[in-house]
């Protein structure tokens, strides 16, 4: 019986030439070639990548899709530099109805009792002002006024707040108050301005009325 015929000491397996192809088909998209294993060389031989074609590319112009990226990244830049603008707009906007919201129901009675009063009220002693940092009133001039009820009875408050500038000419006046405040108790309305924000104004107490 003839026995099986063996490959020769200098031939390749049939398993190692099939794992050899497989190799150079996974290194195909790294390699531009893959040597045999018995290359007279001492071993398997790679090629060094070559460099994009850059023929297609006009002078000082960019890629179309790096050019693309650029003109997406100025639009994204314009964008936010806008969004910023409204955002400022839209706090000032939001400040001033939150304000007006909870002074609203006294400022019309605080014009309305200081209508009558001669000189500076009776109260001047009792109100404070502080003024409000801008980034928190998205731009908009503002003073916190303290009103602190020094008797022992209850009373209510009318507050004259002018806005000057730096001739000392009044802009604008606003009216706050406070209504049957406790005797030692605070209240703290705002006055803010309408003004556009980039008119160098100066709140003042202008009066104060206990009545």
């Amino acid at each position: 019986m003839p026995l099986p015929r063996r490959a020769g000491p200098s031939g390749p397996r049939p398993t190692a030439l099939a794992a050899a192809a497989l190799l150079c088909a996974l290194a195909a998209g790294t390699l531009t070639g893959c040597g045999g294993g018995n290359d007279r060389g001492g071993g398997s031989a790679t090629r060094t990548p070559s460099a994009p074609e850059t023929g297609s590319f006009s002078a000082g112009t960019l890629p179309s899709a790096l050019a693309s990226s650029a003109s997406v990244a100025v639009s994204s830049a314009r964008a936010s530099a806008s969004a910023a603008a409204s955002s400022l707009q839209a706090r000032a906007s939001e400040f001033e109805a939150s304000v007006s919201a909870d002074t609203a129901r006294s400022a019309a009675a605080a014009e309305k009792a200081l209508k009558g009063v001669r000189g500076r009220g009776n109260a001047v002693g009792e109100v404070g002002m502080t003024g409000v940092p801008r980034d928190r009133t998205g731009g908009v001039l503002a003073v916190l006024v303290t009103i602190t009820n020094k008797t022992d009875r209850k009373a209510s408050y009318a507050v004259q707040v002018d806005f000057a500038d730096a001739d000392g000419k009044v802009a604008e006046t606003r009216y706050v108050g406070a209504q049957d405040l406790e005797p030692g108790k605070k209240a703290q309305p705002i006055a803010f301005s309408r003004q556009s924000a980039d008119k160098k104004l100066t709140a003042r107490l202008a009066k104060a009325q206990r009545y």
